[in-house]
């Protein structure tokens, strides 16, 4: 034999199929005709893989290795008699790992998407919550095998287990192997020919369970809590996924929430916002006391004498706990003025003295530009201000 197919694959006499293997994908990228135009290439090509249809096949290495013919009378320089598998080709283009044979049937489980609605207290402070829901679990008569009792898997007679078959298909290279999961077993190089009656051979029923999800303080609108483990038990008994609670918050009467701060309304009197007031705002803890608690149901409000409307008043320390570290955030109290539309004699009397006293029988009011000046206005100003 005039080829050196060591020589040829560029790698010693003792490369192991791993470098025989990387030898071969690098020069099949070299000299494939369709990247390179070379006239030697195709010949080169060519040579490529009689070289490692011998050297990768250890009966065929063995026979090359004691001085014999391993194409059995085909010549070690015609090319392709015995076939050679395109699967390589590919592999060598596109970088395949070279792992063949028949795949498992225990598959990781999906994960699982709940929704769970709470009050604007319950997602501020936690609260433990039980719900019902519907998953795969495991088999509990054949344990995920698929099989029913007594009985096992059995190998494919039409892949012989190996989960694959080949075809062969003639082109201008030679005869081409591809090869394609079994038919007869979907690619498991086995059959389940009597099935589990429980699970039809899943390995898994659809089962309905009680959970118990703590929810923890600080928890906002859209926040996902994830359970591991806890979803769907995978194929054959695979391990299951995650189930993920996403939290969804009603609108509160009184407050409404933006991050960790609270804000809230309150209407007064435009005696009581001149005099100034003290008042018990309700708290949001009040949402979930119960007799005999020591939830604080209300916070002390100082209204300051001569509260104008739209103030806003802030009480630190009472908004909402922080989500997993600690500190609260504040709880901030807008006031709103109420004016009377309704006068009696008597206080129209009483209102036009206090107007007397002030000398604002005839105000003149002060008007001024809004403080928001858009960006031609600042610069108009400035240009004025010159």
């Amino acid at each position: 034999m005039s080829q050196d197919y060591y020589e040829t694959l560029g790698v010693s006499r003792e490369a192991s199929p791993e470098e025989l293997k990387k030898a071969y994908r690098k020069l099949a990228r070299k000299y494939h005709p369709d990247v390179n135009s070379e006239d030697h290439a195709e010949e080169q090509f060519k040579a490529v893989q009689v070289a490692y249809e011998v050297l990768s096949d250890p009966a065929k290495r063995s026979v090359y290795d004691r001085g014999g013919n391993p194409l059995g009378g085909q010549g070690g320089g015609a090319g392709f008699g015995q076939g050679f598998s395109f699967d390589d080709i590919v592999d060598a283009f596109f970088g395949g790992n070279g792992q063949r044979g028949p795949r498992t049937r225990t598959r990781r489980g999906q994960d699982a998407l709940l929704r769970m609605r709470l009050d604007l207290a319950e997602a501020a402070f936690g609260v433990s919550r039980e719900f019902k829901v519907d998953t795969a679990i495991l088999c509990t008569v054949c344990h995920g095998s698929g099989a029913a009792e007594g009985s096992q898997p059995v190998t494919c007679t039409t892949c012989h287990g190996h989960g694959e078959v080949q075809h062969v298909q003639r082109s201008l290279l030679g005869d081409m192997r591809t090869s394609r999961p079994c038919p007869t077993c979907q690619g498991f190089g086995s059959i389940i020919s009597n099935p589990c009656p429980e699970c039809t051979g899943e390995g898994r029923v659809r089962s309905r369970r009680t959970m118990t999800v703590k929810v923890p303080p600080g928890v906002d609108h859209g926040t996902r809590i994830q359970l591991s483990g806890e979803g769907e038990v995978g194929p054959a008994g695979g391990p299951p996924g995650d189930l993920y609670v996403e939290i969804n918050v009603s609108r509160h009467d009184l407050f409404t929430r933006e991050g960790d701060h609270l804000y809230c309304d309150v209407t007064l009197p435009m005696t009581a916002a001149a005099l100034g007031a003290h008042l018990d705002l309700p708290t949001l803890e009040a949402d979930l006391a119960t007799e005999g608690s020591d939830m604080e149901l209300t916070v002390p409000l100082e209204i300051p004498p001569g509260t104008q409307s739209g103030e806003t008043i802030t009480v630190r320390g009472r908004g909402v706990p922080r989500l997993r570290t600690v500190g609260r955030g504040d709880l901030n109290v807008r006031v709103i003025v109420d004016t009377p539309s309704k006068l009696s004699d008597e206080q129209r009397d009483l209102l036009m003295q206090l107007a007397k006293l002030r000398d604002e029988e005839r105000p003149e009011a002060q008007f001024s530009s809004s403080s928001h000046k858009g960006v031609f206005g600042r610069i108009k100003n400035a240009f004025n201000a010159r």
